[in-house]
């Protein structure tokens, strides 16, 4: 009846108690070995050197475990391990999908393990989980499913287009930028002729038509994804009972009240109520990742109390046996002793090599247990001195400094102090915006070379203050406006830069050229216009006032084109017609300009071009000869008309 008993254990309900304990712990100790063989969810390992043990193990999905296509998403697979010593742990991490080796790694890096899925495709779906092994220790995450919508169109080409019947047709069907393994469907009209299954995003199929006429040739194509085939209805439910074993573990943390930091600390990791071995029993004894102590039945630890949380600290006492593990943990809450040093400087701001004071100060200390005297004050990077205001004059350059609180053996550092001096401000230079033109408003340029900001420049007009700019950020510039109304009067401007209440700077005097613009223009022509005759040279003189370089334009009558323009630096120009002519009579004039952009016009002057002596001589002559030749004539004809009266009556007479 024994022998039946131990055969067949979970028949036999009329055992008694004493003797179903004894069949469990028999059936226990059968499996155990081989359990011990699969170490699933924080399972753990004893080396010689070094011990560690997998807490637990997770994989996210990123951006989210729904998206469509085109979507970059990352796996992280990340693991909790708490380990005792510095070697370092050999990682190795599988990826699965659909229970399917996607990708393994190893490396020694505590680092997460990531795998990217750039632009994600439908193939991409399935069932992700990710795996651990350090040693022969290995735990599995929970699964995660990815889902990806979202197609290319298919695209269809075809070799040709125009086809007698029984003449070949190579259709090719693509799903760009598709992967994984793909059905493609080739139709002829509505039916269905060809089916591909390739693992790549394109299949090609051949095409005979018997009949003629018009056919309408198209494709698509479906992913294929494993584990969304259709499924089969739920099976019959059976239903297991799974009793708990009657061994738990128990912490103690003493004392487990009023604990300061610097107090010894005891933390007691035990089995009860066991009846096994303790060759079969593993307990981890663990604060946070830091694995304090391993054993069998019973481990123990000492420390000294910190105060490394508000929460205070966590134990964990961790029992495993075989793929079974249970844990307990508690928390004791841990006074601080002093709190962490605070590090000021006074003044706020201070220059280079000027004298200031850092102060390193705990704010609250336990008075129950120490005196306000007992906490000792250095500071980096001048750790000879021990008290809590460190005088010193500022550096030269930015300088990080750190101050540490002791007392009772506890050390705390304040944090990270950056003392930036401020650099004194250079003698500044003055200069123009541009160019200064008089009685026109122009800017005038303050800057300093060297200086911690904000600057405050102050434009000074025969040594009484303009106006003040404060420069905030190395972009702003200190530009006054100002105006001259006489050249001179730009040299009365100057200007100071101060950055800080004791010292300023000033600048030499603003020197820069003055351009004055050009006055009205005086046309004068040599020789006087009363004494021009042609073919004289005449000289049309230009003259004016203004700041060179000067541009001269020359006008003859009505014309918007001048016939000459010159550029000098002098104040007049002249300009020369050769060998006058009448075609050189008319209104002659100038226009002058500068730097000023003022254009000014001169007086017109005519000019009347007289015929020349010679001219006038041979007119003359020619006049008179011509008068004398209508009065020979005029002789000549009178005396005829004399002569021919006398003869008329003396032939009458004769004739009589």
């Amino acid at each position: 009846m024994s022998r039946l008993a131990l055969r067949s254990p979970l028949t036999s309900r009329r055992s008694s108690s004493s003797f179903t304990h004894r069949m469990d712990l028999l059936l226990l100790l059968l499996v155990s070995p081989l359990l011990s063989s699969y170490f699933h969810g924080g399972s753990v390992v004893n080396g010689q050197q070094h011990t560690f043990i997998i807490r637990s193990v997770n994989l996210s999905v990123k951006p989210s475990s729904d998206v469509r296509r085109d979507t970059n998403v990352t796996l992280r697979c990340q693991a909790v391990i708490s380990s005792t010593g510095q070697e370092v742990l050999t990682r190795e991490y599988t990826l699965y999908k659909d229970e399917s080796v996607v990708y393994t790694k190893k490396t020694s890096s505590s680092e997460d393990f990531v795998f990217p899925l750039p632009g994600a495709r439908v193939s991409n779906n399935g069932r992700y989980k990710c795996k651990i092994k350090i040693k022969n220790q290995n735990m599995m995450s929970d699964s995660k499913k990815l889902k990806v919508t979202g197609l290319a169109d298919p695209v269809l080409t075809l070799s040709k287009l125009n086809v007698q019947e029984g003449e070949e047709v190579t259709a090719w069907c693509s799903a760009p930028g598709e992967t994984g393994s793909i059905y493609f469907h080739f139709y002829d009209n509505s039916n269905e002729s060809h089916v591909e299954r390739v693992n790549s995003n394109q299949a090609e199929a051949k095409f005979s038509f018997s009949s003629s006429g018009s056919h309408q040739v198209h494709c698509s194509y479906t992913v294929l994804i494993t584990a969304d085939s259709i499924k089969s209805k739920q099976s019959n439910m059976v239903t297991v009972t799974v009793r708990e074993l009657n061994v738990t573990p128990d912490l103690e943390v003493s004392p487990h009240s009023k604990i300061f930091e610097g107090d010894p600390l005891t933390v007691w990791c035990t089995v009860q109520n066991s009846s096994l071995g303790p060759e079969n029993i593993d307990l981890y004894l663990s604060q946070g990742s830091k694995l304090l102590k391993q054993g069998n039945t019973s481990v123990n630890h000492s420390m000294v109390a910190q105060a490394e949380s508000p929460d205070g600290l966590t134990f964990e006492c961790r029992m495993a046996m075989g793929n079974i593990m249970k844990d307990v943990t508690k928390t004791v809450p841990v006074s601080e002793l002093f709190s962490a040093p605070t590090l000021t400087i006074s003044p706020a701001e201070v220059f280079q090599r000027e004298p200031m004071a850092l102060t390193c100060r705990s704010e609250t200390f336990a008075p129950e247990r120490i005196r306000r005297e007992d906490i000792t004050y250095t500071i980096d990077p001048q750790p000879q001195q021990t008290s809590e205001v460190f005088k010193m004059r500022a550096p030269f350059i930015d300088l990080n400094y750190t101050c540490k609180a002791q007392a009772k053996g506890i050390e705390k550092h304040s944090r990270t102090l950056m003392v930036r001096p401020k650099v004194d401000v250079s003698v500044p230079k003055i200069s123009v915006d541009g160019r200064v033109i008089v009685k026109q408003p122009f800017y005038i340029h303050c800057q300093s070379d060297v200086g911690s900001l904000p600057i405050n420049y102050t434009l000074y007009r025969d040594y009484e203050p303009v106006h003040t700019i404060s420069v905030q950020r190395p972009d702003q510039k200190a530009l006054f406006s100002a105006t001259v109304y006489q050249p001179e009067e730009i040299y009365r401007y100057m200007c100071e830069a101060s950055n800080n209440h004791k010292t300023s700077q000033q600048s030499r005097r603003l020197g820069a050229a003055v351009i004055e613009p050009v006055t009205i223009p005086t046309l004068m022509v040599v020789p006087e216009l009363t004494q021009l005759k042609e073919g004289d040279d005449v000289y049309l003189i230009c003259r004016v006032n203004g700041t060179p370089p000067i541009t001269f334009k020359w006008y003859h009558d009505d014309k918007t084109s001048p016939f000459n323009t010159s550029t000098t630096n002098r104040n007049a120009i002249d300009y020369r017609v050769p060998l006058l002519s009448s075609e050189h009579g008319g209104t002659y004039y100038c226009e002058a300009s500068n730097h000023a952009n003022k254009i000014t016009k001169s007086n017109k002057v005519l000019i009347v071009v007289r015929m020349a002596q010679w001219k006038k001589a041979v007119i003359g002559g020619t006049c008179l000869m011509m008068a004398s030749m209508l009065l020979l004539v005029a002789c000549v004809l009178y005396f005829r008309s004399k002569r021919g009266k006398r003869e008329a009556p003396t032939e009458l007479s004769v004739e009589g």
